[in-house]
């Protein structure tokens, strides 16, 4: 007999009546996509580690006060409180997120890729570096939207709630952003395979 695992709700209201356990299945859950999303702003692994044990302990907090409601789903919830607790750091510090790669982590490592032989790999790593380079130098708003797109997978009213803007400033963020890499590729002569 399979057992259906607990929804996000089911851990959630388990935790309120006691249950630590639920907790830990409900972060175990959705800490890679929350952590890798806070990493991808502030691009220091330790300042990413601190922003996500904040967010975990607000998230503790406002579910312990009894202010979470079921409106949303709990990581869409869980990824809005981190953006914010990342934008509040940057406003703190002044420092503009960049889109880099490090040695621990890289935002192409989380694509499925197939398997390809030594030249292609050695090609797609060329243009995953180009095109981080050109991602990097997006005015922030439009660097933004690119990241929680095509990194945290969100939609367009997804991003736009998260942002507080309209759907159509995101796509028209999105829009612009896609047009200033087509510039860059131009004026640059980039090529991209």
């Amino acid at each position: 007999m399979q057992v259906t695992p607990f929804s996000d709700q089911q851990l959630i209201a388990r935790y309120l009546e006691g249950d630590e356990r639920s907790f830990e299945e409900l972060l175990s859950r959705h800490k890679q996509k929350i952590y890798t999303s806070i990493y991808l702003f502030v691009k220091d692994q330790s300042l990413a580690e601190d922003i996500f044990q904040e967010v975990f302990i607000k998230i503790i907090d406002t579910l312990r006060k009894g202010k979470y409601n079921h409106e949303g789903k709990f990581v869409q919830w869980a990824m809005r409180i981190s953006y914010n607790m990342c934008v509040d750091y940057f406003r703190r510090t002044k420092r503009r997120p960049k889109v880099a790669p490090t040695e621990t982590f890289d935002i192409f490592d989380v694509l499925q890729v197939t398997d390809d032989n030594a030249e292609q790999r050695i090609i797609k790593s060329q243009t995953h570096e180009r095109i981080r380079h050109l991602v990097d130098q997006l005015p922030p708003e439009q660097r933004e939207v690119v990241i929680l797109r095509h990194y945290a997978d969100m939609s367009f009213k997804e991003i736009a709630k998260l942002t507080r803007v309209s759907i159509n400033t995101a796509l028209g963020r999105m829009r612009y952003a896609l047009i200033n890499i087509r510039k860059m590729v131009e004026q640059k002569e980039v090529i991209l395979q």
